[in-house]
């Protein structure tokens, strides 16, 4: 029995700004950005959005009302968690009107957690095979103003229904994985921003990169040429093609002109979001099945994982004859027709905006186009509503 991705489908708030604009605002070159970085636009997050409303936007449009009345797990990955003990799985189920003889829980590893979810639906599955899973990756990645993180900071959620003969690509059971722990990235519990080792993320995430595919070649058997292409954990677009460029000397000249051409495909949509954290992976293979022209039933596309911490998994997934038509009819393309862009000083007066403190507070959801939002905080309860 095959066990897979069914359906997968993207949100992101209908805000952002041009990596030029801030650029020439922090006084850089703004090749730092478009090349060095390999970023065009980055999302900005209102305050009526969340890591739960994004989940529930990203969700809402794969759902069937027999989904609702059936689905009995949801596995929620964020590092944005909004409450240290409440798992945003809860919130989520009760927005998305989810029957409540489910199972809702959160999970934490930095920006790999969607892959472990995506492997628990998987061996859930396998176990159950007339059950579907519902799993989320949901994030907003902050740095803070005029940082050096500031760059790669966005945010979005991917939601995906894992079920048997799934139609959009199969998970194979050829996963290696490993943990080490570093001081790469971190946010303390009292922080609402991000710590990061830059230089010293990257080299990890190289590392770690280089050495599961070394093991994984091992224990598989398998090469670069079994690969029709590879996609990454992006908090950047630059860092997935350094990783690509390592083993690149592994192929021909025409399977490494290949490989870059979809790897290019793969990193289209990130460009325009930023960092997910936990969702940029499931983005970066989003993008590819979007922007690719000539994946076809059989291929094998190579998913590189990686959380800060640290903890990384490479394993592989097979292309479905199917997958162009589950894929969420113009999703991306309506939503970046969308988008409003801000100015720099709208951008840093709309990130200091966001839900924080104890204090009862108000917002406009009616501003907010999404379906779902976050409409305020009422004796330390924050307030969601389906709009």
């Amino acid at each position: 029995m095959q066990v897979g991705i069914d359906q997968i489908s993207f949100f992101s708030p209908n805000y952002y700004i041009d990596m030029v604009d801030l650029a020439l605002a922090r006084d850089q070159d703004p090749n730092k950005y478009l090349v060095g970085i390999g970023q065009s636009q980055q999302a900005v997050i209102p305050p009526t959005q969340d890591a739960v409303t994004m989940a529930a936007n990203a969700a809402e449009p794969i759902l069937t009302d027999l989904d609702r009345q059936q689905l009995d797990l949801i596995i929620f990955a964020t590092e944005s968690g909004v409450d240290h003990s409440k798992s945003a799985a809860a919130y989520l189920q009760r927005l998305l009107n989810i029957q409540p003889f489910a199972r809702t829980i959160e999970i934490k590893q930095a920006c790999y957690a969607g892959t472990y979810g995506l492997m628990q639906a998987r061996d859930y599955v396998e176990l159950n095979p007339t059950k579907k899973v519902l799993v989320v990756a949901s994030d907003i990645a902050r740095y803070g103003l005029r940082t050096g993180g500031e760059v790669t900071q966005g945010g979005g959620a991917v939601a995906m229904m894992v079920t048997a003969n799934p139609r959009i690509m199969t998970l194979e059971r050829d996963n290696q994985f490993m943990t080490k722990e570093v001081m790469d990235f971190w946010r303390p519990t009292y922080a609402t921003e991000a710590r990061v080792d830059g230089k010293f993320s990257n080299n990890v995430y190289q590392e770690f990169f280089v050495e599961l595919w070394e093991r994984y070649r091992k224990v598989t058997g398998k090469d670069i040429n079994d690969f029709k292409a590879f996609v990454f954990h992006l908090p950047y677009t630059k860092m997935g093609l350094k990783g690509l460029r390592q083993i690149l000397p592994e192929a021909d000249a025409d399977q490494q002109a290949r490989l870059l051409a979809q790897f290019e495909a793969s990193r289209l949509d990130n460009k325009k979001f930023g960092n997910l954290y936990t969702g940029s992976l499931y983005l970066s293979l989003l993008s590819l099945l979007r922007h690719s022209t000539d994946l076809v039933a059989g291929d094998r596309i190579g998913l590189f994982s990686y959380g800060s911490g640290a903890e990384g998994e490479f394993y592989s997934g097979i292309i479905q004859a199917d997958y162009q038509q589950m894929l969420v009819p113009n999703q991306l393309d309506d939503l970046l027709a969308e988008r409003i862009k801000l100015s720099i000083p709208e951008y840093e007066a709309m990130f200091q905006a966001t839900l924080n403190g104890a204090a009862d507070r108000q917002l406009d959801g009616a501003a907010d186009p999404a379906l779902y939002v976050l409409t305020g905080l009422q004796q330390e309860q924050r307030q969601y509503e389906k709009q």
